[in-house]
């Protein structure tokens, strides 16, 4: 198959420390070239992968120094990866929905004639700068709500307020011979992320110093984002004492591999709805289990006691990390290979691929369409891409949204 990827125009790809989109990107591509598919990157020129790369400028853009609010080059990448695409030919064109620009992809394909579906990584609203929030994201239904989608969880899709053509739903997948266990469990916890309320480093912290147990942070603090800067600074950075409460840093994979590998557990206490969460699979792909918040897709991800323990609150966490012994690694790492690599995630990428191939076979679409009979390409659940069954979790919180029950503290 002939794939093209529109990769988001911000971050390396692989991302040096930080990216979650860019790594689920890197991760699928070299999967897809390795199955032999035809596969082409646009990208900027820093990218590191194994398909074709074609670029139109060297450095992913906040490397260069522009900020997240300056669009002009990410709209010129946009527009010339999808000039790209018309002149060549491709089977599919996958686009990535990440941040704010990215949004400028569904206008300037509105008239292109190859199949294309988009990953949503990220929550809506789009059109938002920080703390200010507009309502262009309505503007933009006009060529998104006919595009088909894939959500990366049931979660993300059911908190998307908008009718959407979603098509799939795929969990992200991690190449499992990457991530062997390259230490033995040491005597800490570990929280590892983006420095910003909602990821709860602050709340790792309090759950570590009840518990009585060592802590180690590793992340990046995002220096275009003032809040991100001021709740580290103001919040994280009193609590570090250097000796129960660590701070490494920012890690690369070789680095968080060990750091997760050495980890007795990873705290997740998450205070948003989280679409995916990424580190968790890194962490229980080697064997480290997870405790977790049970929002978002956590419930998703997180085998309760069996790859890791679902918790309420801080109160709950510090009684399951004195459980945490009773989870077996090698238990753990066999879930995320089943449930959760790479060949997984591609596999069902390729049949939800095939799927909108050959449904777009089936349409006439008209070549110019108002916004009064702007009709959606499918509009029965029916029309969903039949995939591999999706992971059973055998755990309340699955199901049952807000009757999440775990044992009562001792």
């Amino acid at each position: 198959m002939k794939i093209a990827h529109i990769a988001p125009p911000w971050l390396a790809i692989p991302p040096k420390n930080y990216g979650g989109s860019e790594i689920v990107l890197y991760n699928l591509v070299e999967e897809q070239v390795a199955q032999g598919h035809d596969v082409t990157v646009l990208a900027p020129g820093d990218a590191r992968v194994s398909a074709k790369l074609v670029s139109f400028f060297q450095r992913s853009l906040i490397d260069s120094g522009v900020p997240w609010q300056g669009h002009l080059k990410a709209y010129y990448h946009l527009y010339k990866a999808v000039e790209y695409i018309k002149e060549h030919d491709f089977d599919i064109v996958h686009a990535h929905l990440s941040s704010t620009a990215d949004m400028y992809v569904f206008p300037l394909t509105a008239h292109m004639t190859t199949p294309m579906v988009t990953t949503l990584h990220s929550c809506f609203p789009f059109d938002r700068v920080q703390s200010w929030t507009g309502d262009a994201d309505t503007c933009y239904m006009e060529w998104l709500s006919s595009a088909p989608v894939v959500a990366i969880s049931e979660s993300a899709r059911a908190a998307v307020p908008y009718l959407l053509n979603f098509v799939g739903v795929v969990h992200h997948g991690i190449p499992m011979a990457q991530f062997e266990p390259t230490a033995e469990p040491e005597n800490f916890f570990a929280w590892l992320g983006h420095f910003v309320p909602e990821k709860g480093a602050h709340l790792a912290i309090k759950a570590a110093k009840k518990a009585g147990v060592p802590i180690m942070l590793a992340g990046t603090i995002d220096r275009s984002i003032q809040a991100s800067v001021d709740y580290f600074h103001d919040v994280v950075e009193p609590l570090i004492d250097d000796q129960q409460v660590k701070y490494i840093g920012p890690v690369n994979m070789e680095q968080k591999i060990r750091l997760l590998s050495r980890a007795r557990g990873f705290l997740n206490p998450i205070e948003w709805e989280e679409p995916f969460g990424m580190v968790m699979i890194e962490a229980m792909a080697v064997g480290c289990p997870v405790i977790s918040f049970a929002r978002g897709a956590a419930p998703e991800i997180v085998f309760h006691k069996k790859s890791g323990f679902l918790v309420h609150d801080v109160n709950e966490m510090v009684h399951f990390m004195s459980r945490i012994g009773e989870l077996d690694r090698a238990t753990i790492r066999a879930y995320i290979k089943q449930y959760f690599s790479v060949s997984v995630m591609a596999n069902k990428y390729q049949k939800i691929y095939s799927q909108v191939i050959a449904s777009g076979r089936l349409l006439t679409v008209p070549s110019i369409v108002s916004a009064k009979t702007h009709v959606p390409l499918h509009t029965s659940s029916s029309m969903l891409v039949k995939i591999d069954e999706p992971v059973q979790v055998p755990f309340p919180a699955a199901r049952t949204r807000g009757k999440l029950e775990v044992e009562p503290q001792l």
